[in-house]
């Protein structure tokens, strides 16, 4: 006899946790099935911890829409339950000449998403603000941030569970299926069981399409492709020259190496693009000269010897990289399983649109 629960939401990094939050503030009976033995440890440990503004993405899209809003929450979120988060900003810039016309291209973007706090700098007022810095030109943006996200995702766990959510650590799906309306799972571990529930959240990141395939009922021509990057990181032995984070002018295939900070200061660079097969996290020395070259465009005073490998990530997309690809979050409209929701390529900025998406999830299944 299956035991029967009203939601579960399968996978308990940041997205997981923060949807698992928004079902249990709704009232909702919740269940939070973990393959791991603890939250957080596969994407959602190894990304750079920066709040994004919103300027990149398409107008109209998910990530636009629901970046800009999730950064207003996160901050709100942040600042009422003292989790640790700074407002430092960044420098996006452009190195040469021929950069300027797609940084002003870039504020036209970031305007039609709403982001209207940029701030045009030449080259004497990006050195003022950062001496070390290289730049034609730069877009000062101040809604930029960073955030302890272990510390956050601890938070939304917390939330959850005061409202009877449950968080099942070491609680793998091996398959599941949908019929009548209710969906039934079933799940691996120490003590194996069969769950019955109403609603169900795919929250898997890199294996969400694995997981939608092992969900009888679930067309597979609704499962779109999934395309695996991974993002290296290099760290900086010593401090950095740098109070604001720095990016490039963005590359084809993504945001370009730059510069983050953690809470305590510590200075990282990445991620790069390198498309794989399969995830594995380990960082490759040997791609250090490409850092070296990438980073010194902007902060020519990088020295020799100074760049250490750190951590990689790997993040789920629905297309190739130098193709615009957006969060796919889709529910029985789509795939035509009543109480599904699979969220398919939620990569960058998935972090700051965590609470947005939760609020979207939620709003779905009501």
């Amino acid at each position: 006899m299956a035991e029967s629960t009203d939601c579960v939401v399968i996978g308990a990094g940041v997205i997981g946790l923060a949807v698992a939050r928004a079902l249990a503030l709704a009232g909702r009976e919740v269940v939070v099935l973990e393959a791991a033995g603890a939250i957080g440890t596969v994407m959602s440990a190894r990304n750079s911890e920066v709040i994004h503004a919103g300027i990149y993405y398409e107008k109209d899209s998910l990530k636009a829409r629901l970046c800009v809003k999730g950064r207003d929450m996160l901050y709100a979120y942040c600042a009422e339950r003292g989790i640790a988060h700074r407002r430092c900003g960044k420098l996006l810039v452009a190195t040469e000449a021929t950069e300027v016309a797609a940084l002003e291209a870039l504020r036209v973007r970031a305007a039609a998403n709403g982001v209207d706090d940029l701030e045009w700098l030449d080259a004497d007022a990006a050195r003022t603000l950062e001496p070390a810095l290289k730049a034609r030109a730069a877009l000062h943006s101040p809604s930029t941030g960073i955030v302890d996200s272990h510390a956050y995702m601890l938070s939304l766990q917390g939330d959850a569970e005061s409202r009877g959510a449950v968080v099942a650590l070491n609680s793998p799906l091996k398959s599941g299926r949908a019929a009548n309306g209710r969906m039934t799972v079933e799940v691996g571990g120490a003590e194996p069981t069969t769950l019955a529930c109403r609603a169900l959240v795919n929250s898997t990141g890199i294996r969400a399409q694995q997981l939608a395939a092992a969900l009888e009922g679930v067309p597979a021509p609704t499962i779109p492709p999934l395309y695996l990057i991974k993002g290296n990181y290099f760290s900086l032995g010593g401090k950095a020259p740098f109070r604001h984070l720095v990016y490039p002018v963005p590359g084809a295939a993504g945001l370009g190496i730059h510069l983050t900070l953690d809470m305590a200061g510590q200075a990282r660079f990445g991620p790069d693009v390198e498309p794989v097969a399969e995830a594995n996290h380990d960082v490759d020395a040997g791609r250090a000269p490409s850092f070296y070259e990438a980073v010194r465009r902007y902060w020519p005073g990088l020295a020799d010897g100074s760049l250490h490998p750190d951590y990689a990530g790997v993040r789920p997309r629905t297309r190739p990289p130098g193709e615009p690809a957006d969060f796919i979050i889709q529910g029985p409209r789509e795939h035509g399983v009543e109480g599904l929701v699979n969220l398919y390529g939620i990569e960058s900025p998935g972090l700051t649109s965590s609470l947005a998406i939760a609020e979207e999830v939620a709003d779905l299944l009501s």
